[in-house]
C-alpha cells in the first residue's frame, strides 16, 4: 500500500528500517502545516458536499421509527436548519475521514518503520470494519427495538405521544449510531496494545469481571434509556473482549515460539 510517496511494502532484502532520510526541523514544520491545511480544506469541502444529500439522509434517519413517522414533525422554523447542521457536522466529518487519514498518514509514515506502518494500516482497516459493524447494529436493530420499547412503555403508562420533534429524533439517531461505532473501537485498542506487548492476555482474563461491568456502564450511558438496547450493545462488546483475549494469547504463543527457536548456524 502506498501513502503519497511512501509505501508500506517492504522491499525484498531490506531490513525493517525508516524510509525517510534525516531532514531539517523546518521541513517537518512545513510538512505539518501542509497536512493541517489540506485536512482543513478536505473537511470544509466535505461539509459543503454533504448538503445536497441532506433530504435523503433525513429520510434515512427517520426510517428506524417507521411506525411513528407520521408523528415526526418539525415544530419550529429552525427544525430543518438544526437537522441540517447535525448532518453537516457528523455526515461531513464521516465523509472527510478517508481524506483526513490520507494526509495524516502521509505526514507520519516517513518517521515509522515498516512494521509500525503495517500495524497502523491493519488497525485502521479493523477500526473501519468495527465502526461499520457498530453503526449497522445500531441502525438495523437497536434503534428499532428502542423505539418499540419506549412506545410500549408510553402505552402502558397511559402517556399519549402524538407528535415527535424531528430535531430531537434525528439527534437521538445520530448520537446512537455514533456511540455504537465508537464503542466498537474498544477491541481494536485492546488488540493494538496486546499486539505490542503492553496488555498481556493474562491481565485481560484477570480483569474480565471488571471489564464486563465497565462495558455495561458504557452501554447504559451511550444507548437510549431502555434495558434492551443496552444489552444489545453490551453483549457484542463482551464477545469482542473475549475474542481479543484469544487473539492476544495466540500472538504471545507465536512470539514465545519464535524466541525459543535456535539461531541458525
Amino acid at each position: 500500500m502506498k501513502i503519497g510517496r511512501f509505501s508500506t511494502k517492504l522491499k525484498t532484502g531490506k531490513a525493517d528500517e525508516y524510509n525517510d532520510p534525516a531532514r531539517p526541523f523546518i521541513e517537518h514544520l512545513i510538512d505539518l502545516r501542509d497536512c493541517v491545511v489540506h485536512c482543513a480544506i478536505a473537511w470544509g469541502i466535505c461539509e459543503i458536499a454533504i448538503v445536497p444529500c441532506a433530504p435523503a439522509i433525513t429520510r434515512w434517519l427517520m426510517a428506524p421509527a417507521a411506525q411513528s413517522q407520521s408523528m415526526i414533525q418539525g415544530l419550529s422554523w429552525t427544525a430543518g436548519f438544526d437537522v441540517l447542521i447535525d448532518i453537516m457536522l457528523w455526515g461531513g466529518t464521516a465523509l472527510s475521514l478517508p481524506f483526513l487519514l490520507f494526509f495524516i498518514l502521509r505526514f507520519i509514515f516517513p518517521g515509522l518503520k515498516h512494521s509500525e506502518r503495517t500495524m497502523i494500516v491493519f488497525c485502521l482497516c479493523l477500526s473501519a470494519v468495527l465502526f461499520g459493524g457498530g453503526v449497522w447494529m445500531a441502525y438495523a436493530a437497536t434503534l428499532n427495538i428502542a423505539f418499540q420499547v419506549l412506545q410500549q412503555l408510553n402505552t402502558w403508562m397511559g402517556v399519549k405521544v402524538e407528535i415527535i420533534r424531528l430535531d430531537q429524533h434525528a439527534d437521538i439517531v445520530i448520537k446512537t449510531i455514533m456511540a455504537f461505532g465508537l464503542a466498537f473501537q474498544l477491541p481494536m485498542l485492546l488488540l493494538a496494545l496486546g499486539w505490542i506487548g503492553i496488555v498481556p492476555s493474562s491481565m485481560l482474563r484477570e480483569k474480565r469481571r471488571h471489564a464486563i461491568v465497565i462495558i455495561f456502564i458504557i452501554a447504559m450511558v451511550l444507548t437510549p434509556p431502555d434495558p434492551v438496547s443496552q444489552i444489545v450493545m453490551a453483549v457484542p462488546m463482551c464477545l469482542l473482549y473475549e475474542v481479543c483475549i484469544w487473539v492476544i494469547r495466540l500472538r504471545e504463543l507465536a512470539r514465545g515460539k519464535k524466541t525459543e527457536e535456535p539461531a541458525a548456524p
